[in-house]
């Protein structure tokens, strides 16, 4: 098997134990997932099954949509429910909400949760902020496309915005919404994430649990794959029979009249692999037909 499961990750259980889940429903090992949820978080995870999962860069550096929302009013430890939560200040204007939210769309230098999964001096943070000995994370730089505010409801003690973003790889959320929050001098958290979108893949076409469940103890898991190929942004390249078994052997190929850069390479419509093309010279870079159809 050789494919991508869209699957639609409830609320509490890891991104890891999606995996678990799909190597018992599938009978394979080599399965793995493109983009980290939190277990707060729902929404579309990319498994990669068998040999797709050498494709996990690729699947996981474009862009991602989110239905987000931030609690203003209150500021978290964690930068989301988890806590603990304390009062912030006094409550925004919807106009105001609306400035702070544009200031975060664009190219900028994006401080990490200190409840993350990154590393500084081989520690990880979320270990080091749960004993009390929180890492001074660098600033990395991040992108958003679009934060389009959804709605507002106001309470007495806080104001829920829903967002729809757009953002680029390595995006935090929870950092968008700590940051929204002092701007605007009230303190702000996330309260719940949905990721709609993926790896080009979307929640409305995604397969929850249980029906993936359901679909393999009918023997169809492997319906609900989808191939590699069509989730690849990149060019593509057909070549031969006889191309196709040098490129598969790690040979580079002369190819004419096509642009310097990466492509997927196929033959016959199957997907062998990801090449790079130089001055009209295919070199392997990943390569898989020996694992296509298996």
């Amino acid at each position: 098997m050789l494919g991508v499961v869209n699957l639609d990750k409830p609320v509490g259980p890891t991104s890891h134990d999606m995996v678990n889940l799909l190597r018992r429903l599938s009978g394979i090992r080599r399965i793995g997932h493109a983009g980290t949820l939190d277990p707060l978080a729902s929404g579309v995870l990319p498994i990669l099954v068998g040999a797709a999962t050498r494709f996990s860069a690729d699947l996981t550096g474009g862009p991602k949509r989110y239905d987000a929302v931030i609690r203003l009013g209150w500021r978290s430890a964690t930068d989301d429910g988890q806590g603990p939560i304390v009062p912030g200040g006094p409550l925004p204007t919807v106009e105001e909400v609306g400035a702070g939210l544009d200031s975060f769309v664009g190219t900028f230098d994006q401080r990490p949760p200190a409840f993350s999964a990154r590393k500084a001096g081989g520690r990880t943070a979320h270990r080091e902020a749960r004993a009390g000995s929180p890492l001074d994370l660098p600033a990395r730089q991040v992108s958003v496309e679009r934060i389009a505010p959804l709605e507002t409801t106001r309470g007495d003690d806080h104001l829920d915005l829903r967002i729809d973003l757009i953002c680029g790889p390595g995006t935090y959320v929870r950092s968008i919404a700590r940051d929204l929050g002092d701007l605007l001098g009230c303190g702000g958290y996330l309260a719940a994430l949905r990721r709609t979108e993926a790896a080009g893949l979307r929640v409305a076409d995604a397969h929850d649990p249980e029906e993936l469940e359901a679909l393999a103890a009918a023997g169809r898991i492997a319906d609900v794959l989808v191939p590699v190929t069509d989730l690849l942004s990149l060019p593509r390249l057909q070549l031969s029979d006889d191309q196709a078994a040098r490129f598969v052997h790690g040979s580079a190929i002369t190819l004419q009249g096509s642009p310097d850069g990466r492509a997927a390479v196929l033959a016959d419509q199957r997907l062998l692999g990801i090449g790079k093309l130089k001055a009209g010279i295919l070199h392997p870079e990943k390569v898989v037909a020996a694992e296509v159809g298996d």
